[in-house]
């Protein structure tokens, strides 16, 4: 998985936070998303939307394999489909009703999604591939992606990176844009990192929010002012 733009890949959440038969929600650029692991541990996204009312998909449930609607019970199978109809038993549902699933990928960690069409996978990158992460935490910010990323000193255009911040080892930043002025910091730690330093990253990620959300303010404030 690369950590560039290209491919329009998005590190979602943590897979540690996402629990096997558990739903949860996000956003990527203003778009809200389902994501969902099955019992078989496959995680998934789809927009979070209801092809019966419109309910979010993401307060609903998995059972039996599928992710249920909360609404009205409606079940969707791991292609979309739906596959029951609580108030109709005995109905095959026709193949035209089905939820809208994007690619997904599992790696470095983290669950990601394309938001493009073809899906493909963008070639890795060797300082992320070469190194098992585990989870520090996850943070949402209010300020603009592209800002958090050079305050993490993360390479012009990338989302995600390996970052050597000393000599104990490295950090795996991943940025995900949830819409204009805001983002959430995924951090992970080298497998080796002793808990010390796993509470020092978490200590860091606050400290980054911090002063982005400040800079955000005062950029606000300045541009009402003018």
């Amino acid at each position: 998985m690369s950590g560039t733009c290209d491919g329009g890949w998005y590190p979602l959440m943590l897979s540690a936070d996402l629990e096997l038969g558990t739903v949860a929600g996000s956003t990527v650029l203003g778009r809200d998303l389902a994501v969902w692991r099955d019992g078989e541990g496959q995680a998934h996204v789809w927009d979070d939307r209801c092809p019966h009312r419109g309910m979010r998909l993401s307060l609903g449930f998995v059972r039996e394999g599928a992710l249920a609607c909360l609404y009205h019970g409606w079940r969707f199978g791991v292609d979309g489909r739906c596959v029951h109809i609580p108030a109709h038993p005995d109905l095959s549902p026709p193949g035209t009703i089905r939820a809208a699933p994007l690619p997904v990928a599992e790696c470095h960690g983290l669950v990601w999604a394309s938001v493009e069409e073809d899906g493909s996978l963008p070639e890795g990158d060797p300082a992320m591939d070469a190194a098992a992460w585990v989870p520090v935490r996850s943070l949402r910010i209010e300020a603009p992606w592209q800002d958090v990323a050079r305050a993490v000193g993360m390479p012009d255009g990338h989302r995600a990176a390996a970052l050597d911040r000393d000599v104990e080892g490295r950090v795996l930043a991943a940025l995900l844009p949830v819409r204009e002025g805001a983002c959430m910091l995924h951090l992970l730690a080298a497998a080796s990192a002793g808990v010390e330093r796993l509470h020092d990253l978490a200590d860091w990620g606050q400290d980054v929010r911090a002063r982005a959300e400040e800079r955000a303010g005062q950029v606000f404030l300045a541009g009402v002012v003018a």
